[in-house]
């Protein structure tokens, strides 16, 4: 990957994001923005959206969620300890005993950790209990109530303290690639197509969507808005390559195994298909992954927009998904972005992805 692509995923990935809270990664994402689409611009929701052809029809939206998993902070004590709850599905089991982030008032970060009773205090009992988010606390060190006041609000979003780091034969560790890595993808697409925008037969909408982890929110109203033809949702799936993972299960799906493209009832046959052809045009690998009802990704919020939309889904392989430290790998970002760039100019009109002509 290019160090000026790979510094933009790191910047993206390691920014504050937890869904309603999107702001830090959504200035990230337009500011690169600003230098290759002909329009950037934002909603009331929140979603970033940056435009390319405005106009010219078929309208091909590619989608990625900006927003993460996190925790929100509910309440605090008279000795100075934060309780929080979860925004979005985090595991209570892998909690406990990490650093964290809070977003303080002047939106600078307040470092804390998640505190636990250490195994010697555990009864028999409790090593066997799963725990509550109820029953934990964040420590920032602070001994009374006024001291967390002073820097905390309630409400406010906290997040695990971890950065962007590379691990071996092109795979790197974050946090919350799940899912800034696909609205990562859905700008680097529009960059490359940036270079041949006056060959394409189709405006391209490159869209940072909100508030995923809580309900497909962003993309629902980010694609309303937009009306697209065709419509490309960019999410992570988990990978089989893993112990304790059944292919027979999820499929045969990879890290470093090439873009993984969707195939279902959430997925029209029209985008799947020129999406293969693509992909073997290209000779790019790929991997197929079986949808056999809503996939839970944007591409659920999409397709059902208006009168419908023609909806694709590509993923990247991601193991250990909603966790803190999520795995995915370089060239599939690459490939992906060829394969997305690949389809957009291969489009003709938006005939060709009508399902039926009578």
């Amino acid at each position: 990957m290019e160090l000026d692509r790979e510094r933009f995923l790191e910047s993206l990935v390691n920014a504050m994001s937890p869904s309603g809270f999107e702001e830090e990664a959504v200035r990230v994402w337009v500011d690169r923005a600003k230098n290759y689409a002909d329009r950037v611009y934002t909603d009331y929701h929140g979603n970033a959206i940056a435009v390319l052809n405005e106009g010219k029809e078929p309208r091909v939206m590619i989608a990625g969620h900006i927003d993460e998993i996190g925790y929100m902070i509910t309440y605090v004590d008279e000795n100075g300890f934060l309780y929080f709850s979860a925004i979005g599905g985090i595991d209570p089991q892998i909690a406990q005993g990490q650093r964290v982030w809070i977003k303080g008032k002047n939106g600078d970060r307040i470092l804390g950790v998640i505190g636990k009773k250490a195994i010697h205090l555990l009864d028999e009992e409790e090593r066997k209990r799963v725990p509550k988010f109820k029953d934990m606390w964040i420590d920032i060190g602070a001994s009374k109530r006024e001291e967390v006041s002073e820097k905390v609000e309630i409400g406010t979003c906290a997040v695990n303290a971890l950065d962007y780091e590379r691990l071996m034969d092109g795979n790197v560790v974050a946090r919350g690639f799940d899912d800034r890595v696909g609205s990562f993808i859905a700008l680097e697409t529009l960059i490359e197509l940036s270079k041949v925008k006056e060959k394409l037969n189709c405006s391209v909408y490159a869209v940072a969507t909100v508030q995923e982890e809580i309900g497909l929110r962003g993309a629902t109203t980010s694609a309303f808005g937009i009306d697209p033809h065709i419509g490309i949702a960019v999410d992570v799936t988990h990978t089989a390559d893993q112990p304790g993972v059944e292919k027979k299960v999820i499929g045969d799906i990879k890290l470093g195994g090439g873009p993984v493209i969707a195939r279902g009832p959430n997925i029209s046959p029209k985008v799947y298909d020129k999406l293969v052809e693509t992909a073997k045009e290209l000779s790019l690998p790929y991997q197929v992954e079986p949808a056999p009802r809503a996939t839970g990704t944007d591409a659920n919020a999409i397709q059902l927009t208006r009168s419908g939309v023609a909806t694709g889904l590509v993923s990247v392989p991601n193991r250990y998904m909603h966790t803190p430290c999520e795995v995915v790998n370089l060239q599939d970002l690459d490939s992906i972005i060829k394969l997305l760039s690949g389809f957009c100019e291969r489009v003709k009109s938006k005939e060709e992805f009508l399902l039926y002509k009578v």
